[in-house]
């Protein structure tokens, strides 16, 4: 039995999500028989909890920002705390897309062609030709991402929002059309093993927030029906952005592929993905054999510090 710290809540947008992942992996540490405490990294005396409980490890399911972006990581190596999932360098490099992508290109993986700007200068005109879309330089769960579809007259002027809460950069890229897809990796001793590849089938038009975590808000076909020579690629590149990133633990890779084009892109890498009734790395887990249980528990015996 091990004495396990669940980060979760937290102060990004992503805060829900974060929630359900972390009840998740509470009730599953519970049924293994390990004893667990719950910290809210939005009250303001968490580190001292962490400190206070002593724990044997920190299992860390905060998303976005001030989660999965390298701050939290710090905190939890200079408290010297075994933890879960990517280190602070690792979590700081693929949460910033813009450079995720610089360092990927250096490693052959397939990218959309795009650049970062402010993005008050993205709302001014077209800053490509749509379609495109234009996405937060530092967020996940494609919270505040707009597809500027052809014949639009403007950029989203949301961008212009004074209530604008997810960072002054944004990614503009091009719009790769076609199908998405994941592929979910854990970083063994051996080296990353990339899980399987599950297509994404959205009820609504992609793959936003409410497809991602609302209930029937999207489809999952697994095995996807791709190609053995797709999926092997697919699976070959999440293990290498995996390794290229420095990342550690459980990890996911999202795609698309334009199959009318034959175009298929790395669109980012997901360091803390959810573990939510409706997440992907779970489900993945469950087709090769591993329960969600036993997931949390390998994420668990994972847990080391410094990462």
């Amino acid at each position: 039995m091990a004495r396990v710290v669940v980060l979760l809540g937290g102060l990004s947008p992503e805060r829900p999500v974060s929630l359900s992942t972390g009840a998740g992996c509470v009730a599953a540490l519970g049924r293994l028989g390990h004893e667990v405490r719950e910290v809210d990294p939005q009250n303001a005396d968490w580190q001292d909890q962490i400190k206070a409980y002593a724990p044997d490890a920190v299992i860390n399911v905060l998303h976005g920002e001030w989660g999965e972006d390298g701050r939290v990581q710090g905190v939890l190596d200079y408290l010297r705390v075994p933890y879960s999932h990517s280190g602070l360098l690792a979590s700081a490099l693929a949460m910033d897309k813009a450079k995720a992508k610089a360092v990927l290109s250096l490693a052959g993986i397939p990218l959309a062609k795009g650049k970062l700007m402010d993005r008050r200068e993205a709302a001014r005109e077209h800053p490509m030709a749509p379609p495109y879309v234009v996405k937060p330089n530092a967020q996940g769960s494609s919270v505040g991402v707009f597809i500027v579809r052809d014949g639009a007259n403007r950029p989203p002027e949301q961008l212009l929002d004074p209530d604008w809460t997810y960072g002054e950069d944004v990614l503009v890229e091009e719009f790769i059309g076609g199908r998405e897809y994941t592929v979910a990796v854990l970083g063994e001793k051996a080296g990353p093993r990339a899980l399987a590849v599950t297509e994404i089938i959205p009820a609504g038009e992609w793959y936003d927030y409410n497809a991602k975590y609302a209930a029937g808000g999207s489809r999952h076909e697994l095995p996807a029906r791709v190609s053995q020579e797709m999926s092997a690629s697919m699976m070959r590149w999440a293990e290498t952005a995996h390794e290229t990133l420095g990342c550690r633990g459980l990890t996911r890779s999202d795609f698309k592929w334009d199959e009318a084009t034959g175009k298929v892109c790395l669109i980012e890498v997901n360091t803390q993905p959810g573990m939510t009734p409706t997440s992907l790395a779970p489900e993945q887990a469950a087709y090769c054999g591993m329960s969600y249980d036993q997931l949390v528990q390998w994420i668990l015996e994972d847990c080391s510090w410094p990462r």
